[in-house]
């Protein structure tokens, strides 16, 4: 009875020594499922903190995405120069979305918002920038210039509501600017570095980097390349097709459908390269308004390719 009794309690041992192991066991695998819940945990936050948002210029995700949008845009030029590549590219950017003139409003709102003051849009010429709801009216007021201005062209819907074209300006600037053409100063015809020759002292006064006479408009070297692009852009995209054929020329004092001075702006386009605001009012427009593009942001080269 005592050997029994002996060989019951050996087996009880055995039994609780087993028991505990396994409830180890368990326990470590428990552990180890919630340590990887955990690291699955940090990892999602780790993807949730990358910044992603498309409105980041300096984001690689999103330049990477840009880029290829206009590599996909422009993926018909290949080696075409001359009217060759006017003509490709003119098919390309001629497909877009036609605006109301009122809803071009609201969009200088959104893509000439003053990165550091969200209240105001920025003024083109005058440079500095002006509360969103001063919209003209009481002055002092901004409004809508056109860089290609409206009376060299004629009152053609599409045109005339063409944000690559349209930018806001102080009430007065504009007003002083109106149909004339860019070019050196008369000043700064020989010499660059010369002060404005214009005798306009309220230009002067409220657009104090601009310089004008008789027969252009000198505006501030900041917006000199984005003027130049841009009347590169209205040259191809408006051939005639229902609608004004317009025209670079190398003149000043230019009457509809003309613009000058071609000689001047491609000085311009060179000596103020495209900077990160072009770049980014360039794909606001696309993207959320009408669905095209200004080639001359986004290849810098075409326009020697162009005009040689």
């Amino acid at each position: 009875m005592q050997k029994f009794n002996t060989i019951l309690s050996k087996s009880n041992l055995i039994f609780m020594i087993l028991l505990i192991a396994l409830s180890g066991c368990g326990a470590n695998e428990t552990k180890q499922s919630e340590l990887k819940k955990e690291n699955m945990s940090n990892n999602n936050h780790k993807v949730r903190n990358v910044p992603l948002s498309y409105e980041n210029e300096g984001n690689t995700n999103n330049n990477s995405r840009l880029n290829a949008t206009a590599h996909d845009y422009y993926e018909s030029i290949t080696t075409q120069s001359g009217k060759e590549l006017k003509a490709s590219l003119h098919e390309i950017i001629k497909k877009q979305n036609v605006l109301t003139y009122d809803d071009t409003r609201s969009a200088l709102k959104e893509i000439d918002q003053d990165p550091n003051n969200p209240e105001n849009v920025l003024l083109f010429y005058k440079g500095g920038s002006m509360n969103k709801n001063s919209f003209c009216g009481n002055e002092p007021c901004w409004n809508r210039e056109h860089v290609w201005a409206q009376s060299h062209f004629d009152d053609n819907r599409t045109i005339r509501t063409d944000l690559h074209n349209i930018r806001p300006e102080d009430k007065w600037v504009n007003a002083r600017r109106g149909n004339l053409d860019f070019d050196w100063d008369d000043g700064h015809v020989n010499n660059p570095n010369a002060s404005c020759k214009g005798t306009d002292l309220g230009a002067a006064q409220k657009a104090p980097d601009t310089c004008v006479d008789g027969d252009s408009w000198e505006p501030r070297d900041e917006i000199k390349g984005d003027i130049a692009r841009t009347l590169f852009y209205m040259d191809v995209r408006y051939e005639g097709e229902g609608g004004p054929d317009l025209k670079l020329v190398n003149d000043v004092d230019t009457d509809n459908p003309n613009h000058g001075k071609l000689s001047t702006l491609l000085q311009w386009h060179q000596q103020d390269p495209v900077d990160d605001m072009e770049r980014k009012r360039n794909n606001m427009v696309f993207e959320k308004f009408q669905h095209n593009r200004n080639p001359f942001i986004d290849h810098p080269e075409y326009v020697e390719r162009i005009w040689d």
